[in-house]
């Protein structure tokens, strides 16, 4: 194999391409699967795709909970993909906030998305090849960081969040659910 090779990634937000967004979710009794999440990350493995997760946590940074609640749901999560036969190559997560965060936790940093700091840490990481992978969010901020991290193709799909027409510009396509990109591998 040529070492020199680089992978491709289904990069995915969490909370809202996952997950159904409840608000600060770190329990798995409240983390409930959006449909069809299992059978597309499954196409995208299949299809050797890596499964990296980023997502924006300032519940840790606003005391909501711990980064041990936090990396405790994200084992069990991690399992119940494992269970799909999907592995989760690897989850990336910001506990910061500019503005509402305990002290330690307070900072302008360069992983909050739309920072693309988690992002580029996933390409660097897991040898990437940014213009073969995919960013899969439901904001703006999701669109925006993929951008800044040179992965060209980003999909916005509707997960009850409202977005305005900068997220939609952002966005190379919009869907309103998971279950269609498989339709992607295709084309």
């Amino acid at each position: 194999m040529n070492t020199q090779q680089k992978n491709k990634a289904l990069f995915l937000d969490r909370d809202g391409v996952v997950n159904v967004d409840h608000g600060y979710v770190y329990q798995s009794d409240k983390f409930e699967f959006i449909d069809g999440v299992f059978s597309t990350c499954k196409a995208f493995y299949d299809a050797g795709y890596k499964i990296i997760i980023v997502t924006n946590q300032s519940g840790i940074g606003r005391g909501y909970y711990t980064e041990a609640d936090f990396l405790a749901l994200t084992d069990w999560m991690k399992d119940q993909f494992s269970a799909h036969s999907i592995e989760v190559t690897d989850v990336y997560f910001c506990p910061h906030h500019p503005k509402k965060a305990h002290p330690e936790y307070l900072k302008e940093c360069s992983c909050r998305k739309p920072a693309p700091g988690m992002l580029l840490q996933g390409i660097q990481e897991h040898n990437i090849d940014s213009a073969c992978s995919i960013m899969v969010g439901d904001k703006l901020s999701d669109m925006q960081a993929a951008k800044k991290a040179g992965i060209t193709t980003r999909i916005l799909v509707r997960s009850g969040q409202s977005f305005d027409e900068s997220a939609k510009q952002e966005a190379d396509l919009i869907i309103d659910s998971i279950s269609s990109l498989p339709a992607l591998l295709n084309t």
